[in-house]
C-alpha cells in the first residue's frame, strides 16, 4: 500500500503532538540537566552562537529534535545527542523548555563547571617526546594544524589496543600565510604555509577524569583543553562541544585521527 509523503509527514506531526501533550515537565527538567552545558539550566544559552530554548514553542522543539535524530537536519554536536533521545525524552524536554520564561536582551548563562573544568596540563616537552603524525588544512578558517601523539597513544595504536590512561593527543594551530588576494599560500608539501601560532588544543585521558561528567557527554576518562600561545589554559571555552563531537567515536577510543596515526607509525 502506498502512502503519500504528505500523509506520512502529517502522521509524524500528529504522533509528536500527542506525545508532547502527555509529556512530563519534571522529567524534562531532569533530562535537560545535560543540555544545560550549552543551552543553560534555565534554557538561556551560554553563548551568542547557541539558541535559547526557554519559552520556545513545543511543536518547534519536538520537530527540530526529531530532525536531528533522524538525520533530516545535521549538526556535528546535536545529531549524536538527539540520537540518544527517545520520543518520550523529546516530548518531555519540549514542554519543560516551553514552560520557562524567555531571555531578556543579551542575557547568557554561565558555563557548567563540572564539564568545563579541565585537568589537562600543557605538555612542555611535547616537541621532543611526542610523535608528529598528521597536518590538516582548514580552508574556511585559513588555518593549518599539526597533530602529535605521546608514546602511550603511539604504542596503543601500534598494538591495536584501545587508548589507555596516560594517552595524550596535542595540536598546534597556525594562521596560514596569505597571498596578495588574501588566500592561504600553499607550500611544496601541499599544506598551507604556517605564519603565526594561534593556539594549542589537547585531549588527555587519566583514571577518574570522566567522573562527574553527564553520560550524555562523557568520553570515557578523556578531558579536553585549549591553550593560548603561552601554554596557559584559555578560559571561557565550552568543552561540551568537544565532548559532543567526540561522543560518537567510542569504538575508536573517541579519537578522530586514529587511522592517520596508524598509517604514520607504519612508515
Amino acid at each position: 500500500m502506498k502512502i503519500a509523503l504528505g500523509a506520512v509527514s502529517a502522521l509524524v506531526m500528529i504522533t509528536s503532538l500527542t506525545s508532547a501533550e502527555a509529556a512530563d515537565i519534571a522529567a524534562g527538567k531532569e533530562k535537560a540537566e545535560a543540555c544545560a552545558a550549552c543551552h543553560g539550566r534555565n534554557g538561556i544559552s551560554v553563548s551568542g552562537d547557541i539558541p535559547n530554548l526557554a519559552s520556545q514553542k513545543v511543536d518547534y522543539l519536538v520537530n527540530q529534535l526529531n530532525a536531528f535524530r533522524d538525520g533530516t537536519r545535521e549538526n556535528a554536536i546535536m545529531s549524536p545527542i538527539a540520537g540518544a533521545l527517545s520520543e518520550t525524552d523529546i516530548a518531555n524536554l519540549a514542554v519543560f523548555w516551553n514552560s520557562l520564561p524567555g531571555a531578556s536582551g543579551s542575557e547568557l548563562s554561565e558555563l557548567l563547571p563540572e564539564i568545563n573544568k579541565t585537568r589537562v596540563r600543557f605538555p612542555q616537552d611535547y616537541q621532543e617526546t611526542f610523535t608528529w603524525y598528521m597536518t590538516i588544512n582548514f580552508p574556511d578558517r585559513k588555518q593549518v594544524r599539526k597533530y602529535f601523539a605521546n608514546d602511550v597513544a603511539v604504542q596503543a595504536t601500534r598494538t591495536g589496543e584501545p587508548m589507555p590512561h596516560g594517552a595524550v593527543f596535542f595540536v598546534e594551530a597556525y594562521a596560514a600565510k596569505l597571498d596578495a588576494e588574501g588566500e592561504p599560500v600553499i607550500g611544496p608539501d601541499e599544506f598551507f604555509v604556517p605564519e603565526k601560532l594561534s593556539f594549542y588544543t589537547a585531549m588527555e585521558m587519566q583514571a577518574g577524569w570522566g567522573d562527574g561528567i553527564p553520560d550524555l557527554y562523557r568520553n570515557g576518562d578523556w578531558n579536553y583543553a585549549v591553550f593560548s600561545t603561552d601554554g596557559q589554559v584559555k578560559q571561557g571555552v565550552n568543552q561540551a562541544k568537544c565532548f559532543a563531537c567526540h561522543k560518537p567515536l567510542a569504538e575508536d577510543s573517541y579519537v578522530f585521527s586514529l587511522n592517520a596515526l596508524a598509517e604514520k607509525i607504519k612508515e
